[in-house]
């Protein structure tokens, strides 16, 4: 099994000791911030812990980049852009979470689309206002848009530095196509102003506390599951496409 392979005498130590790093970290931070006093000098502000979560979500996709381009040997260029649809999807959510707080009221319209005067909302933003639905949204959405890009890219026998082009200008086709205001993701302003998650207050020090523990926990995840990936058949498979 994988986890008796990976806690074995001969499993790869520096992999056990950077998934145990990131869970202590992922207690050890958090506590910092919540139940040390500000005056101390183990105490870690609000806005450290923010970043570092945002720091440690970068590492998320420096991961899956690592996957492809240093085992599999093909440079990417498009990461960025399935990362952001992720974020997006989520940041949907938590635009449907403001209702009418916000500064024009509006308890169904973000203030975006009331500023540009929408009538109604988008049809893709419906079903937004569930977490359910944009937890599946970040994975399904990112996950279509792969398998469609490399269905048609590897089908048609494109390799070496032209993929590598042609990610990098679907990255910039969808930076361009999500800069309008007419395609309803906010503009060049983005999505912005959230105030909840869950339900919670995301401005609140537990709440980011609380952030920054699930992304830790979801970077020692994503370290172990990547780690199978490469020590099974279909890894060396990856990396015999490498070589």
């Amino acid at each position: 099994m994988i986890t008796g392979r990976f806690f074995a005498a001969g499993a790869d130590r520096r992999i056990a000791i950077t998934i145990s790093i990131l869970l202590a970290v992922a207690v050890i931070v958090p506590l910092l911030n919540l139940a040390v006093s500000p005056t101390s000098a183990f105490y870690i502000p609000s806005y450290i812990v923010a970043l570092t979560g945002k720091y440690l979500c970068y590492a998320l996709l420096a991961l899956a980049l690592d996957l492809v381009w240093g085992y599999c040997g093909i440079l990417s260029l498009g990461h960025g852009a399935f990362f952001a649809l992720g974020g997006y999807a989520m940041g949907m959510y938590l635009m449907r979470q403001i209702g009418s707080r916000g500064v024009y009221g509006n308890p169904v319209l973000p203030d975006f689309m009331v500023f540009l005067n929408y009538k109604e909302l988008p049809w893709f933003w419906y079903g937004f206002d569930h977490f359910w639905f944009a937890g599946l949204m970040v994975l399904a959405v990112p996950g279509l848009l792969a398998f469609v890009f490399g269905w048609f890219a590897f089908r048609s026998r494109v390799t070496g530095v032209y993929l590598s082009i042609i990610t990098q200008a679907m990255t910039y086709a969808l930076l361009l196509a999500f800069f309008r205001n007419d395609m309803g993701f906010g503009g060049n302003n983005g999505l912005t102003d959230f105030k909840d998650i869950l339900g919670f207050n995301v401005q609140a020090d537990a709440t980011r506390s609380a952030l920054f523990a699930a992304s830790a926990v979801m970077l020692a995840l994503a370290v172990f599951v990547t780690w199978a990936i490469v020590g099974s058949k279909y890894g060396k498979l990856l990396m015999a496409v490498r070589d």
